[in-house]
């Protein structure tokens, strides 16, 4: 999972290439819950997000990610 890309994305571009895997994940699921996500996150005409606390989460999100405070890894809980 470690593949490099050439240049680094701006904050709005990494947020519409997520967007994008979302909609794709979204077509082949039909799920209700990321439908309700796409929704929110979709932008309004002045740019902004049609909830407007999404924006915030996804900056902070970055931020987690930049301080490598993000966990990828899966773990399955045991009963």
């Amino acid at each position: 999972m470690n593949n490099n890309v050439s240049g680094l994305l701006d904050n709005d571009t990494a947020y519409a290439a997520m967007y994008e895997f979302l909609v794709d994940y979204y077509k082949r699921t039909n799920s209700d819950d990321i439908g309700g996500l796409l929704g929110s996150m979709s932008t309004l005409a002045d740019g902004g997000t049609a909830d407007p606390a999404i924006w915030h989460d996804w900056l902070l999100s970055i931020e987690k990610a930049k301080a490598n405070k993000v966990d990828t890894a899966l773990r399955f809980e045991s009963d």
